[in-house]
């Protein structure tokens, strides 16, 4: 079968319009460049703000027309809001899916007036994030070592990464392929060491550059999150980028996230970016559990001699002085370097290590977190009664 180039698919948009529309939406303007990997369209559709609900039909029915085309195997399509043709208005809403009730992990009805409740993700009890204010400071081992304590410590866990620019998981957990498409729009995660695993690396090759605004960012990690079958999960571990962008705020303001967990080196500069991703967190009332020191100190393997090569100490006095959890010290070692790079994370290939059990000794502490949290909403939450 040929390969579907984008002239194919924007001919094929040609017959959608909207309601009050003179044209289709291709010779109107309103697609953005059209990007197709894997047999997979991913674009967008320029609306004004105040129309984006009313509009919500038009979209779906271009991402029906473009799945329809032989050798397209799923479209994502979403709404781009044109700030300049509603100056002030609220920003794009996009409806979202309202997931079932399942037992052990129904939502608490909101109050009248309260904020929107945020649609979870059946079966799965809580979301953790692990963030950083910046690159290079380790965030994605930690994610996925702890994902792997989690497990080490008896919970049923999943990982997410939600890094749609630079994944890491298929390398980092040593998986290959394409994850299967299953009933309805639902694909089957990958797996390996016990974990359910979801990555755009999955979807999209290595070499490929992701060139996308927000909106395409919003809704991939809203299908990963939605269209997934985690399965029943005690907690899905979520790797997040590195900073406070649009899939940060996406995940915050969307996703019923149980707490997160930042990452830092001990030095200066690390610290000050990690502050802005606590602040971002405190911001939309999402609980920081705890900052993880990673890189903490280096022990030379020939002489045992200790080196603070980045000082040390700082994410402890950080957490200190902010009144969040200190989690634990993380050593610099050649071995997390070359378990990663090798796809056999320290926590499964090493479990009786001395790096396991210091990841173990966090996901312990990281748990607790997230279970006082959760006490503590379930006393706070209002008694409804009908009379």
């Amino acid at each position: 079968m040929p390969e579907v180039t984008k002239e194919v698919v924007l001919e094929k948009l040609r017959t959608v319009r909207g309601p009050g529309m003179e044209g289709n939406i291709v010779d109107l303007g309103l697609v953005s460049d059209v990007f197709i990997s894997d047999g997979k369209a991913y674009f967008s559709i320029t609306v004004p703000a105040e129309r984006a609900k009313e509009l919500e039909p038009m979209r779906a029915a271009a991402e029906r027309v473009v799945r329809d085309i032989p050798g397209i195997t799923a479209a994502m399509v979403a709404l781009t809001a044109d700030r300049k043709a509603a100056a002030g208005s609220a920003p794009v809403q996009r409806p979202q899916p309202q997931a079932p009730s399942h037992a052990g992990h129904a939502h608490a009805p909101r109050p009248a007036g309260g904020p929107p409740a945020k649609a979870g993700i059946p079966g799965v009890g809580a979301i953790i994030a692990v963030a950083s204010g910046k690159g290079g400071v380790g965030k994605s081992t930690t994610s996925v070592n702890l994902a792997l304590a989690l497990k080490a410590n008896g919970l049923k866990v999943g990982l997410l990464d939600a890094d749609i620019y630079g994944p890491s998981m298929p390398r980092l957990l040593k998986i290959s392929g394409r994850p299967q498409q299953i009933e309805g729009r639902l694909i089957r995660p990958m797996e390996n060491y016990g974990l359910k695993v979801m990555s755009m690396g999955f979807l999209v090759d290595e070499e490929v550059a992701m060139i996308w605004r927000g909106p395409m960012i919003q809704s991939a990690l809203l299908q990963m999150l939605r269209e997934v079958a985690w399965g029943d999960l005690d907690v899905l571990v979520v790797d997040m980028p590195p900073g406070t962008g649009d899939a940060q705020l996406t995940m915050a303001q969307q996703v019923p996230l149980a707490g997160a967990v930042i990452v830092s080196t001990p030095q200066d500069l690390a610290l000050i970016d990690a502050r802005k991703g606590l602040a971002m967190f405190r911001k939309v009332e999402v609980p920081v559990l705890g900052i993880v020191e990673n890189m903490s100190y280096f022990i030379a393997p020939d002489t045992g001699k200790r080196y603070d090569i980045f000082g040390h100490g700082g994410a402890r006095k950080e957490a200190e002085r902010i009144g969040v959890p200190f989690l634990g010290e993380v050593p610099l070692t050649m071995g997390i370097r070359e378990t990663s790079d090798a796809g056999t994370p320290l926590v499964a290939s090493e479990p009786a290590g001395e790096i396991a059990r210091v990841y173990r000794d966090i996901a312990t502490k990281v748990w607790e977190q997230v279970s006082a949290t959760r006490e503590d909403k379930s006393r706070a939450a209002p008694t409804i009664v009908f009379e």
